[in-house]
């Protein structure tokens, strides 16, 4: 698709940038709080946590933190994949074995992708493990997670922008917004 052509697939911004920024920079306080000064290995879940992880730890510019990223699949070539079909494509290069883990993700919606983290990084005996989502968007949950800092909770709607891809185009996009012809789910 030419960018053009892309640009007529957004629909209604639904988060402005200073919105985003004002959660980060929320999220970011509650988290300096709940540490107190105690060092973080922050974990970025790719492709779609890139921006948000990013904010994040320049919000935490002050705070000891480690970062490392992980790659997960749970989509495949469809909106949706088959219940707990996720794979590790790309693991941590730390390891996390009694550090103070804080998992970031973008946005927490049938909430599969984020069990499978957390039991994954669970069994590697972290000191500490919490979950960080820019949204949550529970309207699909199909599991039981618990998401210790949530920014903002996003419409029933596929959203694209700051991270969200639709087929790998609009992630750079410094807002939020509605695609105006969502896949079908």
């Amino acid at each position: 698709m030419e960018a053009t052509a892309d640009q007529g697939l957004l629909g209604e911004v639904v988060f402005s940038a200073d919105e985003i920024a004002a959660a980060v920079r929320r999220l970011a306080d509650e988290i300096r709080r709940d540490y107190s000064g105690e060092p973080i290995l922050l974990v970025g879940v790719l492709k779609g946590a890139i921006l948000f992880a990013s904010d994040l730890m320049r919000q935490l510019s002050d705070y000891p933190i480690a970062i490392d990223f992980i790659v997960v699949s749970s989509y495949g070539t469809g909106r949706r994949g088959a219940k707990g079909d996720v794979r590790l494509l790309k693991d941590l290069d730390t390891n996390p074995a009694g550090r103070n883990v804080l998992l970031v993700e973008d946005i927490v919606d049938e909430g599969l992708t984020l069990e499978y983290l957390l039991n994954n990084l669970q069994s590697r005996e972290p000191r500490s493990l919490r979950a960080c989502a820019l949204m949550d968007k529970p309207f699909h949950r199909a599991a039981k997670v618990h998401v210790d800092y949530v920014g903002m909770t996003a419409p029933d709607a596929f959203l694209v922008g700051y991270g969200l891809d639709y087929q790998e185009a609009f992630r750079n996009l410094p807002y939020i917004c509605k695609l105006s012809c969502p896949p079908n789910r």
